[in-house]
C-alpha cells in the first residue's frame, strides 16, 4: 500500500507533492490503489518514472558506451553503420524490455510535447518518400523513429537518480573513445581505419570531437555528485584526458563549444553550489580536482605526436605537434580572417550559399527528407561543384532546405522550449525545482555545446551524437514531469491498457527483424564494395593492369561491384571509385555502367555525368556523349568538367580548331583540370601551337606533379625533332631533368624514351 508522504524529500524523484497520493504499480504494471484523497482535478499528477525491476536506462547507458567506443578495424562497414546498428538494436532492445514487463500495466505513462517534434520530422520524412528520394527518405524517417523512441523511453524512466548511470555510460564511452584518438595522436596507431587522423572509431576527427565534447557536462555531472577522493581523481583525470583528446584533433566547432562551456560552467557550479557535493568537499578534495584536471590537460597536452600525417600537417600548415599547441593554433585561426575563410571553411560558405537558395525557393515544402545531396546541383551558383560533399555541415540549414515548414516549426518549436526550460530553471525556487536544476542547467550546457557544433558539422546524422541529442531531451522532458509544468511545452498523462503494451511490444519484437535484416544486407553490401573498390586500386597500382594475370580479378571484382548495387545502389561515395579505377586501364565499358548506377541515384552530378559522356566518346558512341554533355551543360555550363569534355567531344566529332579555339581561351582563363590540359595539349601539337603546347605542359607539371618526367619527356622531344623551335641545347636540358626527376627504379624506362642521338650526352 503506497503511503501519503507528509514531508517529501527535494530529491524524490517520483514528483509527488504533499497532499497527493499515487499508486505504486510493480514490475508486472499491477498496481496497489492508494487510500483515495480529495483533491481538484487540475491538481492531477503525472506518473512517476518506472523504476523497480526495470533495465531501460542500463541497457541505455550501455548503448552509450558501446556506440562511441566500438569500431570496425577494416573499412569492410562504414564506422557509422556500426554506431547506427548500436543505437537502433539499443533503443529497441530497450523498449521491447519495458514494454513486456508492463504488459499487465493500466497506469497511465507520461508524454510530453517535445515529442511531436520528431514524429513530425519522421511523418514528412515518409510523405517525401512519394515525391522525392525514397531511400534516402527512408532512411530519414528511421532516424527520427530511433530518435522519438529514445525520447520516449528516457521521459519515462529516467528517475533523477538514474540519470548518473546514463552518464557513467556516456562518460565512458567517451574515454574509450579518446583513447584510441590519444594512441592514434602518439603513436599512430592504426587499427581502426583513419580519414582525417586522429578519429578513433569515427573515421573523421571532427565527428569524433562533435561527440565527445557533448559528453563533458556529463563528465561535470558526475564529479559534483561524488565525494570519494579515489573517484574524484578517477573523475578528475578520464575528464582532462577526454579535454586532450579533443584538442588533439584540432576541431575548431569543438574548441568553440569547450569555450562556452568554460563561460558557462562556472555560473552553473556557483548557482547551485548548494545542492551539489562538492560544496561539502575538503580543501584537500578541491586541490586534487583542480590538481589531477590541469596537470592531466597540461602533461599529456605536451606530449608531441608520434603520427607522420599530423606531423605533416604541422610541417605544411603549422597545426602543432602536440595537443595544447593544436588547439592553440586552430583557436587563433578563427580570429585571422584570411587564414579562417580559406580551405574547409570557404567550401562550406559555398555549401551555406546554395543551401539558402534551396530555401528561398523551397520555403514550404523543402527538398524532400535527406535530399539535399540530390538536389543541390541545381542551386550551386556557375562554376562551382559540390559533388564531393554529402551534407551542407549545417545542421539547422540542411533542416530547413530538406524539411521546409515542417522544419521551420521542429526548430521554432525546439529553441522555444529550451530557452523556456532555461528560463524555468532559474527563476523556479521551489526546493523540489532546486533540487532538479544543476542536473537541467548541466543538461542544458551540453544541448547548447551540441548546437555549436551543429552549424559546422552534421552531429544530428552521426549515431552517438544524435542519440546524445535524444537522451538530453528526455533528460529535460522527465525533469519537467517530475516538476509538474504544465504548459504546450511540457507533460501530460496518457491513459494506458494491457493491449497497449503488448501490440507495442509485438511491434518492436518485427522492428527488431527487420533491423536485423537491414543489418545483414548493408553488412553484405559494404562489404562487397569495399573489396571492389579494393581490388581496383590494386590492380591499378600494379603497373600493368591490363596483363592477363589480372583477368580473374578482374571478374571478381566486377561481381563484386554488381552484386553490391544490386542491395544498395545508393553509396554514391564509395561505387564511383571502382569506376575511376576502370578507367585508367581502358575498361570504358564497364566503368560507364558502374558510374550510370550512380547517375540513376543522383541524377545530377555533373562530374558523374562528365566520366560518362567521356567513357561513350572513349567507346566511340559520341551521339551519347554529346547527350550527356547536353544535360551537363545545363546543369553547370562553367563547370570545369563540363568544359574540358566540351572540347574533348568537339576534337573527337572534327572540330578541332573551335576545340582547340577553346581550350585556348579556358588555359588563359586558368579554368582547366587534368584532363583539359592533355586535351590542349594535343591540340596544340597537332595545330603546331608550341607556345599552347609548352604552356599546356608547364601547367600540367606544376599542378600534377606525377606527370613531370612525362611532361619534360615531351618537351625535349618537341625541342629535338621540331624544326619552327628545335634547340639542342634545350631538348638535353629537358632530357636531364626528366631523369632526375625520375626514382631510381625508373630510370631505365625514362632512359630509353630519349632519343639515342643525346643519350650519350646526358
Amino acid at each position: 500500500m503506497a503511503k501519503k508522504k507528509r514531508n517529501p524529500p527535494a530529491s524524490s524523484a517520483s514528483g509527488i507533492r504533499p497532499g497527493e497520493a499515487a499508486s505504486a504499480p510493480d514490475t508486472s504494471g499491477k498496481e496497489t490503489p492508494a487510500r483515495p484523497q480529495p483533491r481538484p482535478a487540475a491538481l492531477a499528477i503525472l506518473p512517476p518514472e518506472i523504476v523497480r525491476g526495470d533495465w531501460t536506462v542500463l541497457i541505455l547507458a550501455l548503448m552509450m558506451f558501446l556506440a562511441p567506443a566500438a569500431g570496425v578495424p577494416n573499412e569492410e562497414m562504414l564506422q557509422d553503420t556500426l554506431k547506427s546498428v548500436i543505437v537502433s538494436f539499443g533503443a529497441l532492445g530497450a523498449g521491447l524490455m519495458l514494454f513486456w514487463h508492463q504488459r499487465n500495466r493500466r497506469d497511465g505513462l507520461r508524454w510530453h510535447a517535445l515529442m511531436w517534434l520528431p514524429l513530425a520530422l519522421m511523418v514528412y520524412a515518409l510523405g517525401s518518400m512519394v515525391w522525392s528520394h525514397a531511400y534516402l527518405g527512408g532512411v530519414e524517417a528511421v532516424r527520427w523513429f530511433i530518435f522519438s523512441l529514445l525520447l520516449w523511453l528516457g521521459l519515462n524512466t529516467l528517475a533523477r537518480e538514474r540519470v548518473p548511470t546514463l552518464a557513467w555510460g556516456i562518460h565512458w564511452g567517451a574515454v574509450v573513445a579518446s583513447l584510441w584518438t590519444v594512441l592514434q595522436f602518439w603513436v599512430d596507431f592504426k587499427y581502426f581505419p583513419q580519414g582525417p587522423n586522429p578519429a578513433s572509431t569515427f573515421v573523421n576527427r571532427n565527428f569524433f570531437a562533435e561527440f565527445a565534447v557533448c559528453t563533458l557536462p556529463f563528465s561535470v555531472l558526475l564529479i559534483t555528485r561524488t565525494r570519494a577522493s579515489a573517484q574524484i581523481a578517477l573523475l578528475a583525470f578520464t575528464t582532462g584526458f577526454n579535454i586532450v583528446a579533443i584538442m588533439m584533433t584540432g576541431t575548431r566547432s569543438a574548441l568553440l563549444a569547450m569555450l562556452a562551456m568554460v563561460l558557462v560552467l562556472p555560473v552553473v557550479l556557483w548557482l547551485y553550489r548548494k545542492q551539489l557535493s562538492f560544496a561539502h568537499w575538503s580543501s584537500g578534495s578541491r586541490i586534487l580536482l583542480f590538481g589531477v584536471l590541469l596537470g592531466t590537460i597540461v602533461g599529456l597536452g605536451l606530449i608531441p605526436s608520434g603520427n607522420a600525417k599530423v606531423l605533416e600537417e604541422h610541417r605544411v600548415e603549422q597545426r602543432g605537434a602536440n595537443a595544447l599547441q593544436r588547439a592553440f593554433a586552430r583557436s587563433k585561426s578563427m580570429t585571422q580572417t584570411e587564414e579562417y575563410t580559406e580551405r574547409s571553411f570557404s567550401v562550406r560558405l559555398v555549401m551555406w550559399k546554395a543551401t539558402a537558395r534551396i530555401i528561398q525557393a523551397r520555403p514550404l515544402t523543402g527538398v524532400g527528407a535527406g535530399a539535399w545531396e540530390v538536389d543541390i546541383p541545381l542551386y550551386q551558383s556557375e562554376g562551382s561543384q559540390l559533388e564531393t560533399d554529402y551534407y551542407v555541415h549545417n545542421e539547422i540549414l540542411q533542416l530547413l532546405a530538406e524539411y521546409g515548414l515542417v522544419g521551420w516549426l521542429f526548430l521554432l518549436a525546439l529553441l522555444a522550449y529550451l530557452s523556456t526550460a532555461a528560463w524555468k530553471t532559474v527563476r523556479n525556487r521551489s526546493p523540489e525545482a532546486q533540487a532538479e536544476a544543476p542536473l537541467r542547467a548541466l543538461t542544458l550546457l551540453s544541448l547548447l555545446m551540441f548546437l555549436i557544433v551543429s552549424n559546422a558539422g552534421f552531429p544530428w546524422r552521426m549515431a552517438s551524437t544524435g542519440a546524445i541529442f535524444a537522451l538530453a531531451l528526455a533528460i529535460l522532458a522527465a525533469s519537467d514531469a517530475r516538476l509538474g509544468y504544465r504548459s504546450v511545452l511540457a507533460a501530460t498523462r496518457v491513459p494506458w491498457q494491457p493491449a497497449y503494451s503488448q501490440v507495442l511490444a509485438v511491434s518492436l519484437m518485427v522492428c527488431l527483424a527487420l533491423a536485423a535484416y537491414i543489418t545483414q544486407q548493408a553488412a553484405a553490401c559494404e562489404a562487397k564494395i569495399v573489396k571492389a573498390v579494393k581490388l581496383s586500386m590494386a590492380i591499378s597500382q600494379s603497373g600493368d593492369p591490363n596483363n592477363p594475370k589480372w583477368d580473374k580479378t578482374k571478374r571478381e571484382m566486377l561481381t563484386l561491384i554488381k552484386e553490391g548495387t544490386d542491395i544498395n545502389p545508393h553509396y554514391r561515395k564509395i561505387t564511383p571509385m571502382v569506376a575511376d579505377e576502370m578507367a585508367k586501364w581502358g575498361d570504358w565499358k564497364n566503368a560507364v555502367w558502374v558510374w550510370e548506377s550512380v547517375l540513376s541515384s543522383r541524377p545530377y552530378v555533373v562530374a558523374i555525368m562528365s566520366n560518362v559522356a567521356r567513357g561513350y566518346a572513349q567507346l566511340g558512341q559520341n551521339d551519347k556523349a554529346l547527350e550527356v554533355l547536353a544535360r551537363a551543360k545545363a546543369l553547370q555550363p562553367k563547370a570545369t568538367s563540363v568544359n574540358s569534355l566540351e572540347v574533348i567531344l568537339l576534337s573527337r566529332t572534327g572540330q578541332e580548331p573551335e576545340a582547340l579555339k577553346k581550350a585556348k581561351a579556358l588555359v588563359e582563363a586558368g579554368t582547366y583540370d587534368v584532363d583539359l590540359i592533355n586535351a590542349a595539349y594535343v591540340l596544340a601539337a597537332r595545330a603546331k601551337d608550341w607556345p599552347l603546347a609548352f604552356k599546356a605542359l608547364e601547367l600540367r607539371t606544376k599542378g600534377w606533379p606525377n606527370t613531370a618526367v612525362d611532361g619534360a619527356l615531351k618537351a625535349g622531344n618537341i625541342y629535338a625533332s621540331v624544326a619552327e623551335v628545335k634547340d639542342e641545347t634545350k631538348a638535353l636540358a629537358e632530357y636531364r631533368k626528366a631523369l632526375m626527376l625520375s626514382t631510381d627504379a625508373e630510370k631505365t624506362a625514362t632512359r630509353a624514351q630519349i632519343p639515342s642521338l643525346y643519350q650519350p650526352r646526358l
